[in-house]
């Protein structure tokens, strides 16, 4: 079990911002933004929303700094995000995205 979080690459409102999960459960993501002092409008479903300021106190906390991409990939691993591909409504004949 972890956290993990990624570089700040999203600007929004002047800020930098970066996304946290938990490779386990939204209550341990959760537990440990609300350690964090991070609001619940934070969270956005299956990650928390964390502006850069924050990212050096969520790493000194315990989280572990990954890419953007193995963040999806953990999140897809531990069955909080369905990979496009296999959501209801695609329309057909869309291709798929190959990494």
């Amino acid at each position: 079990m972890a956290i993990l979080i990624d570089s700040a690459l999203w600007r929004w409102r002047d800020w930098m911002w970066c996304h946290m999960i938990s490779n386990t459960s939204l209550e341990e993501l959760k537990t440990f933004a609300a350690e964090l002092g991070v609001p619940e409008k934070g969270f956005q479903g299956d990650h928390v929303d964390l502006p850069e300021h924050m990212r050096d106190v969520a790493i000194a906390n315990g989280a572990k700094e990954v890419s953007s991409r193995e963040l999806v990939e953990a999140l897809y691993q531990a069955g909080m995000r369905i990979r496009p591909e296999l959501r209801k409504g695609r329309p057909t004949g869309v291709p798929k995205h190959k990494p």
